[in-house]
């Protein structure tokens, strides 16, 4: 993979001597909209010989400024990192986003952190972009502050979906996966929607008593998990080895009146410990709703068909 130098304080962060083009936001998700702007980003910085770099920022923002309805993030910090280094861009700059930045007037950014820490001379952003404090910086603010300080600005038109002929964006793909549609999802991101998390002990009864052991997933909060169902998914060990499983999500409704919401995996042909490590899922298919069973036995008559399904489903895949 592209090796992309990651600078987690902009104090430390060094101006290249040739300059940068640069393009700011959240960049949740990574998909296919990211993608391309990414990928314009990198050829114009390349044809100027400047250095690529991503200004994003150690949380969204949006934890900050609106906490109560802070959006679930598609991807957390690490994964966004990976994904923007895959993208070919030669430097990210994390910046820390608190109450300070958040009071940070657009201009006071630009002459920190674009002009003062990077020396942009190309900023690359997409046609709504807005930052800065009420986010009141946008577009016209960068091509005025460009001329000021020797940057150039492009806006982008944002990348649209072909089948749905709707923009793609971060809300949008997040929408799809809480209604558990991981193929749309999948359609926009570019990849199949992936959560991470470590395995931790659960009640047992899916081994013991059900036939169909189980890694119970502890995903951290604040991320976007797919609506209750069951789906066909790969299981990524921390070894990077990849699994086929079957997964459920949901509260268990023929055991529990009200339980809590959990997700178990099933690993296909696959007999070993796997608690206490980290893992992650990539959700390819969604098979069906999370329902009450009237008894075991009717459940695992339908958990073997979950199976079936899946396994069928995970051969035909290319991913």
């Amino acid at each position: 993979m592209h090796r992309v130098e990651v600078v987690f304080d902009p104090d430390s962060c060094t101006p290249p001597d040739v300059g940068s083009a640069v393009t700011i936001g959240a960049y949740d998700g990574v998909h296919l909209g990211h993608q391309r702007l990414l990928a314009e980003l990198r050829a114009m910085g390349e044809a100027r010989g400047l250095v690529t770099t991503v200004v994003t920022f150690d949380r969204h923002p949006a934890t900050v400024v609106r906490p109560g309805s802070a959006p679930l993030l598609l991807t957390d910090l690490p994964q966004k990192l990976e994904l923007l280094g895959a993208a070919g861009v030669g430097r990210t700059l994390v910046v820390p986003f608190d109450e300070q930045r958040a009071a940070e007037s657009a201009e006071d950014f630009v002459r920190e952190v674009l002009v003062g820490r990077l020396r942009a001379r190309l900023v690359v952003v997409g046609e709504n972009f807005h930052f800065g404090h009420r986010r009141r910086g946008d577009v016209g603010l960068l091509e005025q502050m460009g001329g000021e300080y020797g940057f150039d600005v492009v806006g982008l038109r944002l990348e649209a979906d072909r089948e749905q002929e709707e923009t793609v964006s971060s809300t949008r793909i997040r929408a799809l996966v809480a209604s558990g549609d991981v193929v749309g999802a999948r359609r926009l991101l570019g990849r199949p929607h992936t959560v991470r998390g470590r395995v931790a002990r659960g009640d047992g009864r899916g081994g013991a008593k059900l036939g169909f052991p189980t890694a119970n997933l502890q995903v951290p909060s604040g991320m976007a998990i797919p609506a209750d169902g069951i789906y066909a998914c790969r299981y990524e060990r921390s070894d990077g080895s990849i699994l086929a499983a079957a997964v459920s999500i949901g509260r268990r409704p023929t055991f529990y009146e009200a339980g809590d919401r959990v997700l178990e995996a099933h690993i296909l042909d696959f007999d070993g410990d796997l608690y206490g490590e980290q893992a992650r899922l990539w959700f390819v298919e969604r098979l069906r709703d999370d329902r009450r069973f009237e008894s075991s036995e009717a459940l695992v008559a339908q958990m073997e068909a979950d199976v079936t399904q899946a396994r069928e489903i995970l051969a035909a895949d290319g991913s």
